[in-house]
This record gives C-alpha cells, structure tokens and sequence, in this order.
C-alpha cells in the first residue's frame, strides 16, 4: 500500500499586501501562526492568496519566503494555477 504524502490539515493563507507589494513581516506572521496551532501544511498562492493578481515575480518571491520560513517544519504547497 502506498504512503499518503499529505494528512491532517492544511490551510490556504492569505498573502497581506502594502501599497508597495507583499507585506513580508505579514505573511511570516500567518506562517507562524499557522505553525504554533498545528496546522500540518500551508498553501500558499492558491486563490485564497490572490494568485491571479500577483505578478510572477511576485508569486516566485511569495512561495520563496514561505518555504524560507516554514523551514521544514510543515510542508508548503504551492498554488500553480492562473488566469
């Protein structure tokens, strides 16, 4: 039988913005949150984190940082998708 590769529950974050683009600090907040409650993944750039308004750059730096500060303690799953 084959091993799932994802249980429990992850959750779709939101991706905070300044008038200047991501709020960073922000979004490490909501990873962190996240983290401390025992969520077991975090999905990032999915439609709940405004993906199809985010720049490619942008979309590249979210799911950077989110996978620099979750630090392999949760897995991070990254939304791919576009208009």
């Amino acid at each position: 039988m084959k091993k799932c590769i994802f249980t429990g529950s992850g959750v779709a974050i939101v991706t905070p913005f300044t008038d200047d683009g991501i709020d960073f600090e922000k979004l490490g907040e909501l990873i962190e949150f996240q983290i401390r409650e025992k969520t077991d993944a975090i999905i990032i750039c999915g439609t709940t984190g405004e993906a199809s308004t985010m720049s490619d750059d942008e979309h590249v730096e979210a799911i950077a940082y989110a996978v620099r500060k979750s630090n392999g303690r949760v897995p991070v799953i990254a939304g791919t998708g576009s208009n």
